[in-house]
């Protein structure tokens, strides 16, 4: 467990304590260090029982985890892509920010419907017109 408070957009801050990490060995070349050093880190952070997070925020953050999310709505970010556990856990960290950043933002507004122009009209069915004229000039001669 860490002590460090986590602070996303719209001031949502993740408390230390709701996240949980477990430093792992990591896979892919690397020699000797990866057979020695448990350099990976997986970052766990329960969604649902969260109080830092607003109710819509949970439910987009569970749809925005996909496979990563656990049926008991448990996050977890596996983070080896540097040789040192400090990168690691830091790129664990600045994962969940951003997952927590897209969750919160608010949802777009909703569409207004337009109609063309009454010119915008005009020039659609003119150029289908052309077009259906030059098209219909391909076909076979007729000997009149």
């Amino acid at each position: 467990m860490s002590t460090e408070t986590l602070y996303a957009a719209r001031n949502i801050a993740i408390q230390g304590w709701e996240l949980t990490e477990n430093f792992i060995r990591a896979a892919g070349p690397g020699g000797q260090n990866v057979n020695k050093v448990s350099t990976a880190v997986q970052l766990r952070f329960d969604i649902r029982n969260s109080p830092s997070l607003p109710p819509m925020t949970k439910a987009r953050m569970i749809r925005l985890g996909g496979r990563r999310v656990s049926k008991d709505g448990v996050i977890i970010i596996e983070a080896n892509r540097h040789r040192t556990q400090e990168r690691n856990r830091a790129d664990a960290r600045e994962r969940l920010i951003e997952l927590v950043d897209r969750a919160s933002e608010p949802p777009p507004p909703p569409r207004k419907k337009t109609r063309p122009s009454r010119g915008a009209v005009e020039r659609r069915l003119k150029a289908k017109s052309i077009r259906a004229d030059v098209k219909s000039k391909r076909g076979r001669v007729s000997d009149d």
